[in-house]
């Protein structure tokens, strides 16, 4: 089938490495700058994708990963084609803070006192009279210049809203609470539910032990509940869908809460594809991507297979990850130290289990051979994944094809998933929530 494959930075790209694996017709364009050079070699790109239109025809699939489109999805929608992803009710759950706290409880969801200030000095006075731990975030699903409160008194906070100021950025806070962070998800297919429900711990921190600045993901836990009643889902996720349904949104949708034993409160809902979420669905589904995606963008019936047990992926870097090139000249890496490698050891089975993102396969100084190398400004290279029975034999699959990758300045988190074993899973068992 052919698949056009319309991305913002490539958060979905999974598919595309799944779906060109399966034999498709995929064709991608990226829409921000600081990723258009990557996957090059690797997937076929345009670099108009609404002059691909008549290529893919309304026979075709055209999936969206991110929240700048809906307008557009709407419109393809109303034409006929097939298309997969957002619009533009869903699209403002994520770029709205508030929003998402009206529509939560519009649905009868519980949720923590937030507030969006367009000058961050508004936020600041607000603190000061309101003292507290306070949850520092923006409209976006940039994460890297979030904050999480320690101090009773939100000075923490404050200082950190005052880079905001600096550079006259919006703010959004959020009371803080205490408990176990996990997300709950399933598909959508501008109708009903379809598949099961996903539960994924995320491990946002830079460093091991959750020490460290926010990264967009440093590597999740994830494994799948077919009981509508899981009280996690029930009292978040599920009184979303009339919302849903009169959005017509047809694909991933997740909301990432804290839990404690008194009670759950959504953080953020996440309407797209996810990274490395799409990457770790893709180790864990068995159903065949092109069929799955077909019945959500046609509303049929389908029942996507996916794994029994856990999998995990984890995420490898290079600087100037998490932050950006406006934070670091991406020119000072030069070929040597960008170019990507594997041990002698390493099999096609290890290689189909690891998911490039900003990675290219491209000629560099002459060579006469391509080779594989860095690309991008932003340095979320790739994501590696495996599954078993439990989270150790999942993770034992994951780092050892890790240790055959070698990729100069690169780095990653070894301790992905032992928190959920040896905590959160008790505790979100005792609680009752899972």
């Amino acid at each position: 089938m052919k698949v056009l494959f319309v991305s913002g930075e490539l958060i979905g790209s999974a598919l595309c490495h799944e779906l060109l694996r399966a034999g498709h017709d995929v064709k991608l364009y990226i829409e921000r700058g600081g990723w258009k050079d990557c996957l090059e070699g690797i997937v076929p790109k345009t670099d108009n994708w609404k002059k691909e239109l008549s290529w893919v025809s309304k026979e075709g699939l055209i999936i969206f990963d991110d929240v700048c489109f809906g307008k557009e999805q709407d419109k393809l929608r109303e034409q006929g084609y097939r298309v997969v992803g957002g619009s533009t009710e869903a699209d403002k759950l994520e770029t709205n803070r508030a929003y998402f706290h009206e529509v939560l409880e519009q649905h009868n969801v519980k949720v923590l006192p937030s507030y969006d200030f367009d000058d961050s000095l508004d936020a600041i006075d607000y603190i000061k009279k309101n003292p507290g731990q306070w949850v520092v975030k923006q409209n976006s699903h940039f994460g890297a210049l979030n904050y999480v409160g320690e101090l009773d008194d939100g000075s923490d906070a404050i200082a950190v809203l005052e880079t905001y100021k600096a550079h006259s950025m919006s703010a959004h806070i959020q009371k803080k609470a205490v408990g176990i962070e996990i997300g709950v998800g399933r598909y959508f297919n501008g109708k009903d539910w379809v598949g099961p429900i996903e539960i994924n711990h995320e491990h946002k921190r830079m460093c091991n032990d959750d020490i460290g600045p926010l990264t967009p993901e440093m590597g999740t836990v994830m494994w799948f509940s077919d009981d509508d009643q899981l009280p996690l889902f029930e009292k978040t996720l599920s009184r979303l869908k009339p919302f849903l349904a009169e959005a017509n949104f047809k694909g991933d949708f997740d909301i990432n809460c804290i839990v404690n034993e008194d009670g759950i409160w959504p953080l953020e809902a996440t309407a797209r594809f996810g990274a490395p979420s799409t990457e770790l669905q893709s180790e864990m589904l068995e159903t065949p991507w092109i069929d799955f995606l077909s019945s959500l963008a046609d509303e049929t019936a389908h029942e996507p297979i996916f794994k029994d047990g856990y999998g995990v992926v984890v995420s490898i870097a290079v600087p100037p990850y998490p932050y950006t090139k406006n934070t670091v000249d991406p020119s000072v890496f030069t070929t040597e130290i960008s170019q990507l490698f594997f041990k002698n050891n390493i099999t096609d089975e290890d290689r189909s289990h690891i998911y490039f993102e900003e990675i290219s396969l491209k000629k560099l100084n002459d060579e006469d051979m391509p080779i594989l190398c860095w690309a991008g400004t932003n340095g979320w290279t790739m994501h590696v994944t495996g599954h078993g029975s439990s989270i150790d034999s999942a993770r034992d699959k994951v780092y050892k094809i890790i240790d055959k990758i070698i990729l100069p300045k690169m780095f990653y988190r070894t301790d992905i998933g032992i928190r959920v074993r040896d905590n959160d899973l008790t505790k979100l068992k005792k609680w009752g929530w899972i």
